[in-house]
């Protein structure tokens, strides 16, 4: 083909370039909503059928979206949505995605070039604006910088820890007409190249210190999941090599099996007794993939003191920012583990541990989650129990909104495999839950996608429940109803007297008819007894299910680190039904 033919072949418009490039780049799906900024590429869209949209119903919605396909594949998520309000709409999943290190490109439409700078109808400094909330952005002025890059766009947005990215493209750019050059690496002009292979010696150093330690522990983060399913087998076999006990971060539940031997359940604000005892009082500590954020550490000065700390984390920036670390080492999480492993298979001495085992066996035989039984009551942690039963040996995937439900969904549902959980962990970001389980339905269509719910966090993206009818997305929203903001009430009670100020939801709708407003098929169940019928109907129901699970109205979320307090001044149930509970959380008395 003569050069000329071939330039032919390649010159188009700006906004069939952004479809091209979606299209190399792998991108089967895409979640948006059109307006007037973006309708070339719309136009686009109509003209192709590689690539499925997914209207929603509002620009949130496809974020959260994208976020839950992106979770639950390892693959990035697109979103498309047109300027202005379009955009700013965009500015909580994206820093949501940027806090959980969640691989999004968001395309938005921009007014023309010659209005940027004149107040222009929906017009927004969609650049500025987005800065913070994303890992990168640009504003495209030239169709001859297009292609290019939307080619960074992904590369930036799926390498090193991944994040969210925005392409700003002015509508004048989308109808003129320029060459389209495919992805290559060499046309990838930035900056950015992340180190994956960690530094031997400081792997040796590592490696010294596991060998001897008496009292280890590894705490593992989402970094391991975003590393690649291997990473996840990796650190199986880490933990099988060293015999050492594991936990894990809310980001990281699914890294390691809630079945395993060596599993600790998850640390932090509500994690478990042994968990946090065992960060509080090892003698060596093994971070992978996790940032030492402060639901994690509690009070930092007494954060695990006498503990040497090996960091493995591909983000530089991560390294010393809460915690100062003894060993740090930047690089991919996957590839570390699997250095690490050899090396410590070479020095061939596996630390005695058992007087260890021992003390965390005295810190499991607290039993930090149990709770008093009721049989006329559904509490909320049968009922995540309940649920997790009726799935078992299925292939399901939960996504959670944000508070107490999503502590109970984390404590009580025992997640055996990675990207099997999608909930908003840095942002918590109520209205989280029910877009994310959309995105992850559209990634997996046979497969049995629940969104554990809160009854105020649900009503933030409720209009969603439309473009799961109008897409057959059979999602389950089931919802622990308690009629209150479960974790603002619980604040309440236990740090401001009881003054439970605007957190009780008077003016609730009957989500049973809401779900036949929206087409879909509404459950309900207020007695223990009515329970598992309800969630076998509702799994057995091919459509999109609306469940109202009423669950006890002023049940609280234990254990739990008070802020500000350490690992060992934890509040289990205990001590949490006594009378003296608020006058411990607010005046620092450890209860344990």
């Amino acid at each position: 083909m003569s050069e000329s033919k071939r330039q032919d072949s390649r010159q188009m418009t700006g906004a069939a370039m952004i479809v091209r490039a979606l299209v190399d780049h792998g991108v089967e799906h895409i979640f948006g909503y059109p307006g007037g900024a973006v309708l070339p590429i719309y136009d686009e869209i109509f003209q192709q059928s590689e690539i499925e949209h997914i209207l929603v119903r509002h620009e949130q919605g496809a974020g959260h979206a994208a976020e839950g396909y992106a979770r639950s594949t390892g693959k990035p998520g697109v979103v498309l949505v047109t300027s202005g309000p379009g955009a700013t709409n965009m500015v909580t999943p994206l820093t949501d995605a940027l806090m959980d290190s969640i691989p999004l490109v968001c395309i938005t439409g921009q007014v023309p070039t010659h209005l940027i700078g004149n107040d222009a109808f929906q017009e927004c400094d969609t650049v500025g604006i987005t800065r913070p909330s994303t890992k990168h952005n640009w504003l495209v002025r030239d169709v001859k910088d297009l292609a290019r890059v939307l080619h960074e766009a992904f590369y930036v947005a799926t390498t090193g820890r991944p994040g969210p990215v925005v392409v700003d493209v002015p509508k004048d750019v989308q109808f003129a007409t320029g060459i389209y050059t495919p992805p290559r690496k060499s046309d990838v002009h930035v900056s950015y190249k992340p180190q994956t292979k960690g530094d031997a010696g400081q792997i040796r150093k590592a490696v010294t210190l596991l060998a001897n330690a008496k009292r280890p522990v590894i705490y593992t983060g989402g970094g391991i999941i975003n590393s690649g399913r291997d990473a996840s087998k990796t650190l199986r076999a880490l933990v099988e090599a060293t015999g050492f006990p594991v936990t894990s971060t809310l980001m990281g539940l699914g890294a390691y099996p809630a079945s395993g031997k060596n599993w600790l359940g998850m640390l932090g604000m509500h994690g478990t007794y042994e968990a946090n005892m065992a960060m509080h009082d090892c003698d060596v500590m093994l971070c992978i993939g996790a940032r030492f954020d402060d639901r994690i550490t509690g009070r930092t000065d007494a954060f695990s003191p006498g503990s040497k700390k090996i960091h493995i984390d591909i983000d530089p920036s991560s390294i010393n920012k809460n915690i100062r670390v003894d060993v740090p080492i930047i690089g991919d999480a996957g590839s570390v583990m699997t250095d690490l492993l050899e090396a410590f298979k070479k020095e061939n001495k596996k630390p005695r541990i058992d007087p260890w085992w021992f003390e965390i066996g005295r810190w499991r035989a607290r039993n930090s989650l149990a709770y008093k039984k009721n049989n006329d009551v559904i509490l909320p942690q049968f009922a995540i129990q309940r649920l997790f039963e009726a799935t078992r040996g299925r292939d399901t995937y939960i996504t959670t909104e944000v508070g107490q439900h999503q502590m109970w969904a984390a404590q009580f549902f025992g997640f055996e495999e990675p990207h099997r959980l999608m909930t908003s962990g840095g942002l918590g970001t109520m209205g989280y839950g029910l877009p994310a389980a959309l995105g992850v339905q559209v990634a997996h269509r046979d497969s049995l996608v629940i969104d554990i719910a809160g009854d105020a966090s649900v009503q933030m993206t409720m209009q969603e429940m439309s473009t799961a009818v109008q897409h057959g997305l059979p999602i389950k929203i089931f919802i622990l109803n308690n009629q209150y903001m479960g974790m603002v009430r619980q604040w309440q009670q236990l740090l401001h007297g009881n003054r439970l100020s605007h957190s009780y939801s008077e003016a609730s709708p009957d989500f049973v008819k809401l779900a036949d407003a929206f087409g879909c098929v509404g459950l309900q169940a207020t007695k223990p007894s009515d329970l598992d019928g309800a969630i076998t109907e509702m799994i057995s129901v091919n459509k999109p299910v609306l469940f109202d699970c009423r669950v006890a109205a002023l049940e609280n979320c234990f254990p739990m680190i008070p802020s500000g307090k350490a690992h060992n001044e934890m509040l289990l149930p205990a001590e949490a039904n006594d009378d003296a509970t608020a006058a411990a959380f607010a005046g620092g008395k450890a209860l344990v």
